[in-house]
């Protein structure tokens, strides 16, 4: 009945936020569907037409699968079992044509590549999005493109080239790593720091020392340094504090059990806020479907 969420720091990939007065199955629950349910558009078929660089075919294309693809997930079908094609509704298709050549102009002592070659090094940003059928008037505002352009893929040398053709369709994690939208997503207790009596001058200074910084502050009371808790949150429970003798006993480490402290960081496809709210609507249609399931069910 006490249930909240409190978001307490969100950035442009990170979100964090807390959930109160949760079961801790609910609470896992919302992580996993975070981590391999929540869909993404990713590389699943690379069509190479030529590739004489150093890295074989089956390397390239993993390493091209791995690229996170900035493209919402949510304007596109799965694309259906047996389809090898892709229609505009189920697929997004980019090309990384490259070849490196010699610099005529670059001096004749120089040994350094950058200088010498051209093209010599193939990043993300070399991928250009290729639109299929009528996806130029379905999505005439769209950007589709790699999150990040300075993804290295391979390195060249004068003569060799890469000429692939991607095809990227939608999935979820739980198919393939590639498809999941978060680098992390990760849950914690908040925790509960007791001082059991009060810890003056120089036990304060060491207690302070303990605990990760913020955790401990120390306060002039009457001419005396006296130690309180500032932010527990802070705190990493290294137990650092245990290992002294003069204070083991005077400090109490516990956590709060219906307090979680969720970080979500995106991999940059959709923002972290929207993540959190998909995989809300996802937890919430299993939810419905096992209760339909149990409709269904005729009772003895």
């Amino acid at each position: 009945q006490g249930f909240r969420v409190d978001v307490v720091r969100e950035e442009d990939d990170v979100l964090e936020f807390d959930m109160v007065d949760i079961d801790a199955a609910i609470a896992n629950a919302f992580r996993r569907i975070l981590l391999a349910e929540v869909p993404t558009m990713a590389v699943e078929k690379v069509f190479v037409y030529n590739n004489t660089s150093i890295v074989q075919d089956e390397i390239l294309a993993h390493r091209l699968g791995l690229i996170p693809i900035r493209a919402d997930p949510r304007l596109f079908e799965y694309r259906n079992q047996g389809d090898e094609e892709g229609t505009e509704i189920d697929t997004l298709q980019f090309q990384l044509k490259i070849k490196c050549s010699r610099n005529p102009q670059a001096a004749k002592e120089s040994s350094d590549p950058n200088e010498l070659y051209f093209n010599h090094k193939v990043y993300s940003k070399h991928m250009t999005w290729v639109p299929l059928g009528n996806q130029t008037d379905l999505f005439p505002d769209a950007d589709f493109r790699p999150v990040h352009d300075d993804i290295l893929i391979a390195q060249l040398r004068p003569g060799q080239e890469i000429d692939v053709l991607m095809h990227c369709v939608k999935g979820i994690g739980k198919d393939h790593a590639k498809f999941s939208p978060v680098a992390t997503a990760s849950y914690r207790l908040l925790p509960d720091i007791t001082l059991l009596q009060p810890i003056e001058d120089e036990a304060a200074e060491l207690l302070q020392k303990c605990f990760s910084p913020g955790v401990i502050e120390i306060q002039n009371i009457k001419g005396k340094k006296v130690a309180r808790v500032a932010n527990a949150r802070l705190d990493t429970f290294s137990r650092e504090v245990f290992r002294h003798e003069s204070l083991k006993n005077l400090v109490r480490l516990a956590r709060v059990r219906n307090h979680y402290i969720f970080s979500v960081e995106s991999t940059g496809i959709l923002p972290p806020d929207v993540l959190v709210s998909e995989a809300i609507k996802i937890l919430m249609g299993k939810c419905q479907r096992f209760l339909n399931e149990l409709d269904s069910v005729p009772m003895e």
